[in-house]
């Protein structure tokens, strides 16, 4: 007969989180860049009964367990208290990116059935333009005060701060299975539709512990934590829940994300960590050379959404900043591995460090990965072999909101990306599988040629894509946006790659343009690269 554990049994659910910080870390702060222009301080104890306010106002506005409830909105501290008080009640916090088209965001509040969205003051126009298109949503809460109230909207609004003010807080956080929904996060739709990612109360919690791991993000109370990245990006990589769980000082931007404005708030509040995409970090970079600056107290980022080039990485490190190469998904609620150096690594030389440093990492517990050949045979761990990446874990999706058709192939989640794993577990991103490049039958991979590209002084931005070949079928073109007031020529460009790749991964061709369109998160669009060049003809064709 089995024998039963004899311990307690206590949900996992997200309105434990900011409970704990604000019983156990009630005076430490969270600063927010408003939209209103200033900066606003309060405690986590402030936050908690705020957030509490948020779930009375939604169950008297009428909404249920398991609805909707939109967000378009920066990192601010009402974000955050909608965050918990949307999911503490058991409705389910639906994070929308403004950065997609307004079709998109139509068609996202839409298939989600938004009951209410609440958003910034900077997204008005976009309201007004997308509202008429949503007719399901009940309301739309502008997330400011009565003063800042717009007074000719083209669409009825309701203010977030009279919501707050006519609740008082008296509510206790319900308790109910840890695997109801918690949050939905819709994909940022490059291809095809938006889908959308459904996490439930336990998943969260769980991927909240393990991020905050000193292996993984490393978050500790004494850390002042300012994540770049967007909540409206896969809920900001799981910090405003890891966050609180540890207890650190939050410090919210807003939406000034250009290098100065952020410089101004890692100074100003003493920032020791932080995490964002590459595009974010080259902007704060260049502000900060330019200006012959330095970091007082920032010393370690995270860097995901798409790989750091060793330049940005040797970059940061020669500003005392450590970098931590991470990969996720937004169907892996997102985090899935962590780059950091082994004790048995530290007596390696610098270079072979690095070369451990440049890849995306090994994975945190929770998340297991394979990589499989185009059979969907499991290829050997030796940092040579790539193939397709597949995963699985207690925070990885096993069907898209409100669609039937899994996408598991025998329980593992297919990525989409094409990656190596050493022999100790690190994994290596080498593209996405629609990004590789099929030269003669063989791989080349446009994320090396890119990162080489990088390095070079007079490049600000590189993409490489395929474009067609006669006999090779695809060869690499080399897309790059020179740094403002330096040139450089398509064969010193290519010269630059001697000595550094195999001479048949050197491109055939490189093109200069103003700009490289960017999706709604920040990774670079090659899908409209691939179309902006797809009658291209190459030199060597």
């Amino acid at each position: 007969m089995a024998l039963m554990g004899q311990m307690m049994s206590a949900p996992l659910l997200i309105s434990s989180i900011i409970k704990h910080a604000a019983r156990y870390y009630a005076s430490t702060e969270i600063v927010s860049r408003r939209t209103e222009g200033d900066l606003h301080r309060y405690t986590y104890r402030d936050c908690e009964l705020r957030a509490r306010k948020v779930a009375q106002a939604l169950g008297a506005l009428g909404v249920q367990q398991g609805e909707r409830v939109g967000t378009l909105a920066w990192n601010g501290y009402r974000h955050l208290e909608i965050y918990y008080g949307v999911s503490g009640m058991g409705a389910v916090c639906h994070t929308i990116n403004p950065r997609l088209f307004p079709e998109q965001i139509a068609y996202i509040v839409n298939h989600a059935e938004d009951r209410y969205v609440f958003f910034d003051a900077t997204f008005l126009p976009l309201v007004e333009g997308v509202a008429p298109h949503c007719p399901n949503v009940k309301g739309w809460v502008m997330m400011t005060d009565r003063a800042h109230m717009p007074a000719d909207a083209k669409v009825p609004l309701l203010c977030y701060e009279d919501l707050i003010d006519a609740q008082d807080g008296d509510y206790a956080w319900p308790e109910f299975d840890e695997n109801l929904a918690s949050s939905l996060c819709y994909t940022s739709g490059t291809t095809g539709n938006p889908k959308g990612a459904l996490y439930s109360h336990r998943s969260t919690v769980l991927h909240s512990y393990a991020s905050a791991l000193p292996d993984a993000l490393g978050c500790s109370a004494r850390d002042v934590i300012l994540p770049v990245v967007p909540m409206f990006h896969v809920n900001a990589w799981g910090l405003p829940y890891s966050v609180p769980l540890v207890g650190a000082k939050l410090v919210l931007p807003g939406a000034k994300l250009d290098g100065a404005s952020l410089y101004e708030l890692f100074e100003q509040e003493k920032v020791t960590f932080s995490a964002g995409v590459p595009t974010v970090w080259l902007g704060l970079l260049q502000h900060v050379n330019a200006n012959n600056l330095k970091f007082s107290t920032f010393r370690r980022t995270v860097i995901g959404g798409s790989a750091a080039p060793p330049a940005m990485i040797r970059a940061l490190e020669a500003l005392d900043v450590e970098v931590i190469h991470a990969w996720g998904m937004t169907e892996m609620s997102p985090l899935g591995t962590s780059c950091k150096l082994l004790a048995r690594h530290e007596d390696l030389p610098e270079d072979a460090r690095h070369k451990i440093l440049e890849k995306q990492g090994r994975v945190i517990y929770g998340v297991d990965m394979k990589i499989v050949d185009g059979e969907g045979a499991e290829l050997p761990w030796d940092g040579k072999a790539f193939g397709d990446l597949y995963v699985r874990g207690p925070w990885v999706i096993s069907t898209y909101f409100r669609n039937d058709n899994t996408p598991l192939v025998d329980g593992w989640f297919p990525t989409g990306d094409v990656a190596t794993i050493d022999e100790e577990g690190y994994m290596q991103i080498t593209d996405r599988s629609k990004d590789v490049i099929k030269s003669g039958g063989e791989w080349i991979s446009s994320i090396d040629i890119e990162n080489v590209a990088a390095a070079h002084p007079a490049v600000h931005m590189a993409a490489c894509i395929s474009a067609f070949h006669p006999k090779w079928d695809e060869r690499p073109l080399l897309v790059v946006v020179r740094r403002p007031g330096m040139d450089v020529t398509r064969e010193e460009l290519l010269a630059f790659f001697e000595g550094k790749v195999a001479k048949w991964w050197i491109p055939d061709d490189v093109a200069f343009v103003t700009e490289i369109p960017l999706t709604a998160t920040g990774k670079m669009q090659k899908l409209k690269l691939r179309d902006q060049f797809k009658d291209y003809k190459l030199p060597t064709a």
